[in-house]
């Protein structure tokens, strides 16, 4: 990637014209990140008021994620050829829109569609976030630049929650969209007043094959991961579905070695950096985001929070996050990046394995420690991991990094969603008794969620006492068996990392050197 006269005067305008670039990108990241965890803090009232059921409401969820993941790539590509700040205010207009009418939605597939607008907005705003902040820092400042754009990119999901949580406390779920689609607008005045305009100066053929193949690899990949667990594992949708992904991603993989200029360059994955950044990005966000889906849950069903003091309870992970991840830098210069990124990965595990012992019973307290523990490893990884795509790769492939760390993230954040919601959920259902003591239709919303479950037991008066300790009992098992499952993959990360991961990053090529770095 190469920059624009504009990125070139940003260089030289000092701190002020960095610090306005970093203002406003950071401004749409945040955006960007925070839609996709604001939404979990309405779920128990989507549940009731939409009537949506389980599968619905990890589609909520991950509609927006799944289409962000997978066309990150391709429309960052488009940023490097139209202008990435032209292509992230189109963006914002896409998101307000998307946004407003998400809040005017009276289903639960009407909001699932219009998520996916939000998604389409999201995925033309991310990529021009980092890529713009690489590109017009100089070298003294471009790591600072990025361990503070890493750390809004945690802390903003926190900070989507403070403020979805404080709405939800005077207005309805609908606020939540109405509040981001203003957020969207100023956003976008934000990149027009204190951001450059960047490109790509080399034209290049798009690699259409690339955009085509990844869209749907990735796309195909999360969705077997929902409905496999929704319906069954061989339904022949979900076999199709991951039969398809296979072939998407090996005609990737031949059409980007046959390509002079891929979208992202299969070779790129030979580049231990390059990889090692990716795997602790994709985990590191797939257990995040999972977490948010499940653990606010928690908050509210069983520690009988409200939305907004469920939100409030997260902030100390946001409080350790953004330190830690501005000190990371110096770690890394004393330890390596390979024990960093191992002993970030534990951490992180260990915080989950902590979350996984407490009961119906046990408060707050004790899952306030898993959670420091964890937003210790949180605020390592990720930090660290974008430093080593970013740093893998030379100047004139900041836009081929900055894409492949958008993807990854919102990659891990949609199998996360996916991956802890079908745990939580089978074991959930698994662990019910036989409700056909209830009427049909109050035995099937127990059934789909626990907060049907809840308001079915609280319209019974005291005889729904029994069945809310069981609905609370059934939700327990479902969150310990979530946070395991993730622990054990987080854990098998690490061990990679230890082991697999560089200790120095290797110095790119040189930018004028066209070619992909070893």
């Amino acid at each position: 990637m190469s920059t624009s006269s504009s990125a070139a005067g940003a260089q030289s305008g000092g701190r002020a014209g960095t610090a306005g670039v970093l203002f406003s990108m950071c401004l749409s990241l945040v955006l960007v990140v925070a839609s996709v965890s604001a939404i979990n803090l309405a779920m128990p009232e989507l549940a009731v008021t939409l009537g949506a059921s389980n599968a619905q409401l990890t589609w909520i969820a991950d509609s927006y994620t799944v289409t962000l993941a997978a066309l990150v790539l391709t429309l960052g590509a488009l940023g490097d050829r139209l202008g990435r700040r032209n292509v992230l205010l189109v963006g914002t207009v896409v998101f307000a829109i998307g946004s407003l009418l998400a809040g005017m939605s009276d289903s639960a597939e009407q909001l699932i569609g219009w998520r996916v607008v939000m998604g389409l907005g999201a995925a033309m705003i991310m990529p021009g976030t980092l890529s713009t902040i690489t590109a017009t820092f100089p070298d003294a400042q471009r790591a600072r630049g990025v361990a503070v754009w890493s750390g809004f990119a945690s802390a903003g999901a926190i900070l989507g929650l403070v403020g979805a949580g404080a709405m939800l406390e005077m207005w309805s779920w609908r606020s939540i969209f109405y509040v981001s689609a203003a957020l969207a607008v100023a956003a976008g005045l934000s990149a027009l007043m204190l951001s450059q305009n960047t490109r790509d100066q080399d034209r290049h053929r798009p690699d259409l094959l690339g955009a085509l193949f990844t869209t749907i690899g990735i796309g195909t990949l999360v969705f077997a991961i929902i409905e496999g667990n929704e319906k069954s594992w061989t339904e022949p949708i979900v076999i199709a579905s991951l039969a398809l992904c296979v072939v998407a991603f090996a005609g990737y993989a031949i059409a980007g070695l046959r390509t002079e200029h891929p979208l992202l360059d299969p070779r790129l994955f030979g580049i231990s950096g390059f990889r090692a950044g990716g795997v602790v990005v994709i985990v590191q966000f797939m257990a995040l985001f999972g977490f948010f889906f499940v653990g606010l849950q928690y908050l509210q069903l069983i520690v009988g929070y409200s939305p907004f003091i469920s939100a409030v309870a997260l902030i100390p992970v946001a409080i350790v996050v953004v330190p830690v991840s501005l000190a990371t830098p110096r770690i890394v210069d004393r330890i390596g990046m390979n024990v960093t990124m191992g002993l970030a990965l534990v951490l992180l595990a260990a915080g989950f394995v902590a979350v996984s012992r407490i009961d119906a019973d046990s408060g707050y307290l004790p899952f306030l420690g898993g959670l420091i523990v964890a937003g210790i490893g949180i605020g390592l990884a990720s930090s660290t991991g974008t430093t080593a795509i970013v740093g893998s790769l030379p100047l004139t492939k900041q836009g081929v990094a900055s894409a492949m760390n958008d993807t990854t993230r919102e990659v891990g954040s949609a199998i996360g969603i996916a991956l802890m919601g079908a745990v939580y959920s089978s074991t959930y259902t698994s662990n019910l008794p036989d409700l056909n003591t209830l009427p049909a239709e109050a035995a099937e919303t127990a059934r789909e969620s626990a907060a049907g479950g809840l308001a079915v037991a609280a319209h019974l008066g005291p005889a729904g006492s029994a069945l809310a300790d069981t609905v609370r009992n059934a939700f327990m098992e479902g969150l310990s068996a979530s946070m395991i499952v993730v622990a054990i993959i987080v854990a098998v990360a690490a061990a990679t990392s230890f082991l697999f991961a560089p200790r120095r990053l290797t110095p790119p090529v040189d930018a004028q050197n066209d070619s992909v770095p070893t």
